[in-house]
């Protein structure tokens, strides 16, 4: 199998982006697109498709396993896991583009500073105070949600999650989600109220993240349960003055 991948890079934040081509062959036929840019950082010398000496790619890999969600980038036009693309798949064309996450500050190549979901999860106060008990009717929704790799592929295809603006996109509503489903009331007003605030009222129900999560989180199921939790039984409650 010979594969062309058209990398797009950038030597640093401030440098300006360039395209460059590097032939890879192999007959490993469970290759993906992170064993391509490993085995071409592993050269003694690396060279582009050109035959001109090159860089080392730079972009951030971990497990390779689908379980960490670092190497995820933009694969033909669409983010996705490096370790979960499998090079087969662009053998009929014969080339695959790479191109770092595009909702996130570039780092270098295809390396992108993630911390603002990090950040958003902070600021969310996205943790339990207090030892719970998992409620056992709610048990499915919150694993489901503990699966979320926190890759920012969600926040890529989102149309209504960009870095400075208030929702914080589905990166935040599944540890949200799973939370909510455990908190003690004590936790629960706080939690709500953020809830509504930065994930209920910002999202436009695209559900773009349904169909590219690599993790096949049920979002839908995930949004059913959190928005009955913290929108629609509040304003229940409120009508009849309980809140």
């Amino acid at each position: 199998m010979k594969i062309r991948l058209d990398i797009l890079r950038r030597d640093s934040s401030e440098a300006a982006p360039y395209t460059q081509s590097f032939i890879y062959e192999t007959d490993d036929e469970n290759a993906t697109v992170a064993t391509a840019l490993c085995d071409i950082n592993s050269q003694a010398v690396i060279r582009d498709a050109e035959g001109n000496a090159a860089k080392p790619i730079k972009w951030q890999c971990s497990c390779l396993q689908k379980k960490c969600g670092a190497c995820a980038m933009v694969i033909n036009s669409k983010p996705r896991l490096a370790c979960d693309a499998a090079l087969k798949e662009f053998e009929k064309s014969g080339c695959v583009s790479l191109g770092p996450l595009r909702k996130f500050k570039n780092v270098a190549d295809l390396m992108v500073d993630r911390s603002v979901m990090f950040d958003n999860l902070k600021a969310l106060g996205a943790w339990l105070d207090d030892k719970t008990k998992a409620d056992e009717r709610t048990l499915d929704t919150a694993y489901d949600a503990s699966r979320c790799l926190q890759c920012g592929c969600c926040l890529e295809v989102c149309p209504n999650f960009y870095p400075e603006g208030e929702f914080c996109g589905m990166s935040a509503a599944a540890p949200m989600s799973r939370l909510i489903a455990a908190m003690p009331k004590a936790q629960q007003r706080k939690a709500y109220k953020q809830y509504r605030a930065h994930i209920y009222e910002g999202c436009g129900k695209s559900l773009a993240c349904r169909d590219i999560c690599p993790a096949g989180i049920d979002i839908d199921a995930m949004l059913v349960n959190s928005n009955a939790a913290a929108v629609w039984k509040r304003r229940a409650w409120r009508k009849r003055g309980s809140d």
